[in-house]
């Protein structure tokens, strides 16, 4: 099981904390954004005089309300194709547990979000990875090396559309190249879209659903975390028309009881989030996005990408191993009493040697706040004894 990439830094970070050093959390995804006032309200007067289990699929009247919300977005779906989960993570691992015997194996470009081996590795499964990279704005790799990795032991292609950690969004094209794929040999299509909301381009956002012909070999992945800015509810979604995937997932919905009774309460308030309030988030990441890209281009040897959608972005930096970079920024390194912790993006390839000059950065701090990580992490480039320009 490997260890998160995200928080195997935290101890570091916490020291220096304790130090007396201001840390500017580029490397999590935790938006500093209000949870809508109508979900905080929803949970201050929970009128129930009891908190019971709720059923092992989730509260009926929240995924009658996650299909309205889908509908929105041409993802023609009802309550029965939802089943709710303890977060989007629960998701992942209980399609993967559902799909997957042990020794099967998943597709993956990568960088990918780091807890999708985790979770291949509780079911048994192998992952393999094609990679993308950062010269070709981490674009989906071309679909014949996809099939190159296909053998009898293959079940389905894993993507993020858009894209942790790398903020790409897919385009049409792709999405009709995977689908053929998936089609051409009978494969899942784990479609992880918990960033839908965040798209930061003219061209539509394709769901895997929006695919004709593979509508039984999606599964759909989602969570509240990231839209509504309620990380710490845990609910997220498995969404499947494939009638035997539900009663597999069942089963391990059944063995853990249910998901969280407050968490959905609060879930399902969200949905009714205002369009003020959804404008808002959006039009303050998009803001973000262009401060931090332009800012981390402005800086010598850097480069990163414009990402298309998340709040995410993987940044090359003139640095001998990213690893090792950010672990000094926390543990050696302050400019004017702060510091930067970033994620090393080597955690999120699974090729040895990829990612060992990238970081990937998360814009969920305020603009004002972007601006002095950005000072900080210019500083700390120019001291670092590993600086390779």
């Amino acid at each position: 099981m490997p260890a998160s990439p995200i928080r195997k830094l935290v101890p570091l970070s916490n020291a220096a904390k304790e130090r007396g050093i201001k840390v500017y959390h580029l490397n999590i995804g935790q938006p500093d954004l209000p949870t809508p006032p109508n979900a905080l309200e929803a949970l201050k007067h929970i009128d129930r005089s009891v908190l019971e289990y709720s059923p092992s699929d989730g509260l009926k009247s929240l995924r009658e309300k996650l299909a309205v919300y889908y509908h929105r977005f041409n993802i023609n779906v009802d309550a029965d194709d939802i089943i709710v989960t303890t977060g989007g993570s629960e998701a992942v691992l209980f399609a993967f547990m559902s799909c997957l015997d042990p020794g099967d194996e998943i597709i993956v470009p990568e960088p990918a979000y780091a807890n999708y081996m985790a979770f291949a590795i509780s079911a048994g499964a192998t992952i393999k990875t094609v990679p993308s990279t950062i010269e070709r704005g981490f674009a989906l790799p071309p679909i014949a090396e996809f099939e190159k990795l296909i053998t009898p032991k293959t079940k389905g292609i894993l993507i993020c559309n858009p894209n942790n950690p790398t903020g790409y969004l897919y385009t049409h094209r792709e999405m009709n190249q995977l689908r053929d794929l998936v089609k051409r040999y009978d494969l899942f299509l784990f479609s992880d879209e918990v960033y839908r909301e965040f798209c930061y381009t003219g061209a539509p956002y394709i769901s895997a659903f929006h695919l004709h012909g593979i509508e039984e070999q999606v599964v759909l992945i989602d969570s509240v975390s990231k839209r509504y800015s309620e990380c710490g509810i845990r609910v997220g979604a498995i969404i499947t028309k494939h009638k035997e995937l539900k009663k597999n997932v069942m089963k391990f919905c059944q063995a853990r009881l249910s998901p969280p009774l407050l968490g959905q309460i609060v879930a399902e308030a969200s949905i009714d989030a205002s369009a003020d309030y959804m404008l808002g988030t959006y039009n303050e990441y998009v803001e973000r996005r262009k401060f931090l890209i332009d800012g981390i281009n402005r800086i010598p040897g850097c480069y990163s990408p414009i990402p298309m959608g998340a709040f995410y972005t993987v940044a090359k930096l003139p640095v001998d191993d990213a690893d090792r970079f950010c672990e000094w920024c926390l543990r050696e390194f302050s400019y004017e009493g702060q510091t930067v912790f970033m994620a090393p993006a080597s955690g999120f390839y699974t090729t040895p040697g990829r990612g060992k000059d990238e970081v990937r950065l998360a814009y969920v701090i305020k603009i004002e706040e972007l601006e002095k990580a950005l000072l900080v992490l210019e500083k700390a480039l120019e001291a670092y004894p590993g600086r390779t320009l």
